[in-house]
C-alpha cells in the first residue's frame, strides 16, 4: 500500500518542535521517502517534515509513504531510477549494498562537525563502511538481561560484573530450582542474540563486523572461543528446556511464573512483561557483562537511519534535514512513548520518564565505548544469517554437533561472500 502527499509546507512557523534557528535559505523541491507505514511512526515523520518545512519556507516538500515490506523491495529500484533526496533504511550491513553500488551519498562532512561528532558518537559505527559514513540515524531501542529482580534479592544475588559473576549467579539460579534464562528459539532470531553478544564481549565489536562481512571463517579459533563461552552455560542447565518449541512470546511465562530467572531481549519485551503482571518493583535490567576485561562493551541497538541517495537532486537540503533530524530537540520529541517510543541517537535529548528507556538510553550514550551492533540478521547478509541462526539454534540442542555446524557455515559463507 502506498500513500503520497505533496505540499508547500509554509503556514507552520508555529510549530513546537523547531531544531534551532534556520539557517540560510533552501529552495527548490525536496523529495522523501519513508518506510513508517505504521500509524503511529507515520504520523511522527510526517510532523517532523512539517516542522523542517516550517523553518524553511522556500522548499516544497513531498512525502512518500511506502509499506514497509513493499519499501525493502523497491529501495534499489527508486534509488536507481527516479531517486528521492532522503529516504529511509537501516544501519550497518544492511546498508552495505547500496554503498557498495554507488546509490548512498558519503555524508562523512556531517560526522565532521561538532554537534553530530559528540552527541551521536555512540551509533558512528554503525553508519560507518570503509572508514566513511553514509547517513544518519534516528531511533534505536537497547539490548539486553531483563530480570526477576525479587528472585535475586531472595537469592541475595546482584547483577553480575563480569563472566564469572554471571556464571556464579547462574548455579545459585539452578541450585534453587529455577532457569537462569528464558529463550525460544523456534523462530531462530532469539539464538543470534546470545552469538552477538558472547562474540563481541569475548573479542570485540570490529572482530563481530569482521566476521558478518566474511573476513573471518567460522571455523577460525576464536570464533570457536565465543561458542565454548556459549557452552559453558548450555552445559550447566542455564537455558529452558525444549526452547526450540517456543516462540519468544511462548518463552515469557517461565519469567512470569518464576521458572527462570532472565531473559536477555530488547526493549519491546517490557511491554508483554508488565501486561503479564510483572511491575517494575519485580523487573530489572543490566548490561550483558564483559568476559574479555580488554574488550570494550559494545551492544545490540537495532537503529533506523536517513540516507541521502547518491542521484538525490536537492543535496544541500537533504543534508540540512539530516542535520534537524538528529538535532536534540527532535530526537526527544519524536522518541517519547507519545510517538516512537524509543531511544533518541542524540546523548543531549531527554529521555521519557520511563525506568528501562531511562536505564537503556544511559547504558548506551555513556557505558558502550565500543559500538552499536544491529542484530545478528541485520548485520550478516541475508542468506547468511539464515543458514548461521539455524546452525546457533542446532548448537544450543546439540552442542556436540559444533565442528559439524562450523564447517557447514564456512561452506555457505564461501558461497555467499564470493
Amino acid at each position: 500500500m502506498r500513500f503520497t502527499t505533496k505540499s508547500m509546507l509554509m503556514a507552520l512557523a508555529g510549530s513546537t518542535m523547531l531544531a534551532g534557528a534556520a539557517s540560510a535559505e533552501l529552495t527548490g523541491e525536496l523529495k522523501i521517502f519513508l518506510d513508517t507505514s505504521n500509524p503511529a511512526p507515520r504520523a511522527t515523520m510526517e510532523k517532523m517534515i512539517a516542522d523542517f518545512g516550517a523553518e524553511h519556507p522556500g522548499l516544497e516538500i513531498s512525502t512518500t509513504v511506502i509499506d514497509r515490506e513493499a519499501y525493502k523491495t523497491q529501495i534499489r529500484n527508486f534509488l536507481t531510477a527516479d531517486s528521492p533526496d532522503v529516504a529511509t533504511w537501516y544501519a550497518a550491513n544492511r546498508m552495505t549494498p547500496y554503498v557498495s553500488a554507488g546509490l548512498f551519498e558519503d555524508v562523512s562532512d556531517l560526522w565532521a562537525e561538532p554537534e553530530i561528532a559528540e552527541n551521536l558518537a555512540s551509533t558512528k559505527g554503525a553508519m560507518t563502511i570503509d572508514g566513511k559514513q553514509w547517513g544518519v540515524p534516528y531511533t534505536y531501542y537497547q539490548w539486553g538481561i531483563y530480570y526477576r529482580k525479587d528472585i535475586y534479592e531472595e537469592l541475595g544475588l546482584n547483577e553480575p560484573a563480569n563472566f564469572d559473576e554471571m556464571k556464579s549467579n547462574c548455579q545459585a539460579i539452578i541450585d534453587s530450582g529455577r532457569k537462569c534464562y528464558t529463550i525460544g528459539t523456534k523462530f531462530l532470531w532469539t539464538a543470534g542474540g546470545w552469538f552477538d553478544y558472547l562474540n563481541m564481549r569475548t573479542h570485540g565489536f570490529d572482530f563481530h563486523m569482521e566476521l558478518a562481512q566474511g573476513n573471518v571463517k567460522w571455523t577460525d579459533d576464536r570464533v570457536k572461543e565465543t561458542f565454548a563461552n556459549w557452552r559453558q552455560l548450555i552445559d550447566m542447565g542455564a537455558f529452558v528446556d525444549n526452547h526450540q518449541n517456543y516462540s519468544w512470546q511462548e518463552s515469557l511465562p517461565f519469567i512470569v511464573n518464576g521458572e527462570a530467572a532472565a531473559i536477555l531481549k530488547g526493549n519491546f519485551a517490557v511491554a508483554p512483561l508488565r501486561e503479564a503482571g510483572l511491575d517494575d518493583s519485580k523487573l530489572d535490567f543490566y548490561q550483558f557483562p564483559a568476559i574479555n576485561p580488554n574488550v570494550e562493551l559494545a551492544e545490540d541497538a537495532p537503529t533506523d537511519t536517513f540516507h541521502i541517495p547518491a542521484n538525490a537532486s536537492n543535496k544541500e537540503a537533504a543534508r540540512e534535514f539530516l542535520r534537524f533530524v538528529v538535532s536534540a530537540n527532535v530526537q526527544t520529541e519524536i522518541n517519547n512513548g507519545a510517538n516512537l517510543g524509543q531511544l533518541p541517537v542524540n546523548a543531549g535529548s531527554a529521555v521519557d520518564d520511563d525506568k528501562f528507556l531511562n536505564e537503556g538510553f544511559t547504558m548506551l550514550s555513556e557505558n558502550s565505548p565500543g559500538g552499536v551492533a544491529q542484530f545478528f540478521d541485520r548485520d550478516f547478509p541475508a542468506e547468511m544469517a539464515a543458514e548461521a541462526m539455524q546452525g546457533l539454534q542446532e548448537f544450543m540442542v546439540f552442542p556436540d554437533n559444533l565442528d559439524d555446524i562450523l564447517a557447514r557455515l564456512e561452506k555457505v559463507q564461501d558461497r555467499v561472500y564470493k
